[in-house]
């Protein structure tokens, strides 16, 4: 087995970037990434972005995943431009990929090099509470948050395509029978298609949430550019951003949400305001077998039961439902607030949402691959 350095775990805090950017970078391709590190040395920027872009990278799609998140996570410099590395060093660097077996490095470590440092930074704001943020420390994040990517679990489609496994399609068969005048063939067979359901995004908005709002929306934003995501604010009044959302420049983003939604900074009318929501929008189809998130303190002016009754409702239409609470992280925190109690009940999945890393593990939820 490969020995594992301080520099080292850095890498690792890119590598989760990645997942959570929608890059399958499974353990064996990020031992190989370390490895092809080792190869060509973590002291070019160049370097490490080829070492990563010839391991963690396995679809055509993965590609622009990957330039975002190392532009972001390398302290939000830009890629290196796509012209690799010398040809020697990249062929050892497919070896090691080859082989991610490959032994301990010789030697001893030598101190952190900028490259890893310039991670390190990232991976230490990773789990740093939104509210503590510094002016520099909130831009950086906000870098690392347009590079996530948010997307349903997947659900089998009734749509139909050719596989050569699966059900027998008939139509496509008789069509190959004809082709060849009658005689004998292979049947054709075909599969169902599968598709990310859709995730809806409830978003408080109210005072007691105002350190998070920014870096919540922004990660709704990244959700939007991702598709099949519907965003809604909440506090006094339900307002849909997902056309504000849309803007391609996060900053443009942030100033379409400002100007259209009323109720920055109110109170939380959470039991009514949900629903409206299943009133006006869910029961109509945007939440039915949808992925609802609330991304809420649980803070409830109204009638508790009220919120109680409409997350029944809401648990009985979604898919699944998740709620993401950036206080479930403050230490000896319990869900006593008399609309987070009454919310509970009907949470599938309950979270916190107040760092980075939280909404990494919270879209880890939502794509279905860890059940936090």
């Amino acid at each position: 087995m490969r020995a594992v350095f301080p520099a080292d775990a850095a890498l690792l805090g890119f590598a989760r970037a990645l997942r959570a950017a929608g890059v399958e970078a499974g353990s064996e391709r990020v031992h190989a990434f370390l490895s092809a590190v080792d190869v060509l040395g973590p002291e070019r920027r160049a370097d490490v972005y080829w070492a990563g872009r010839l391991t963690l990278c396995g679809e055509r799609d993965d590609l622009e995943r990957y330039d975002r998140v190392f532009g972001a996570f390398f302290d939000g410099a830009a890629a290196p431009p796509r012209r690799p590395a010398p040809v020697r060093r990249v062929a050892r660097a497919r070896l090691i990929a080859r082989d991610a077996e490959g032994g301990a490095r010789a030697g001893d470590a030598p101190d952190a090099p900028p490259v890893a440092a310039l991670a390190a930074s990232s991976e230490v704001l990773r789990d740093r509470d939104f509210a503590e943020l510094t002016d520099a420390e909130r831009a950086e994040v906000r870098r690392l948050l347009a590079a996530l990517s948010l997307r349903g679990a997947t659900r089998r489609s009734a749509r139909r395509r050719p596989a050569g496994r699966g059900d027998i399609d008939p139509h496509r068969t008789v069509r190959e029978l004809l082709r060849h005048g009658g005689e004998p063939a292979r049947p054709l067979r075909h599969t169902r298609t599968e598709r990310p359901r859709r995730v809806v995004l409830l978003v408080d908005v109210s005072g007691s949430m105002a350190p998070y709002a920014d870096a919540l929306l922004r990660f709704a934003h990244a959700a939007v550019r991702g598709g099949r995501t519907e965003v809604f604010t909440i506090g006094t009044r339900l307002t849909r951003v997902t056309r504000e959302l849309s803007h391609r420049d996060p900053d443009l983003a942030m100033a379409a949400v400002a100007e259209a939604v009323p109720d920055w900074r109110g109170g939380t009318r959470l039991g009514e305001l949900l629903r409206a929501f299943l009133d006006r929008w869910g029961q109509r189809g945007t939440a039915r077998g949808a992925i609802v998130v609330v991304l809420s303190d649980g803070w409830e002016r109204g009638d508790p039961e009220t919120l109680a009754t409409a997350m029944r409702r809401l648990h009985r239409l979604a898919h699944r439902v998740v709620w993401a609470n950036p206080l479930k992280a403050r230490p000896g925190y319990a869900p006593l607030a008399a609309g987070m109690a009454a919310a509970l009940p009907s949470v599938d999945t309950f979270v916190e949402g107040h760092s980075l890393a939280a909404l990494e593990r919270l879209a880890a939820v939502v794509r279905g691959a860890e059940d936090a």
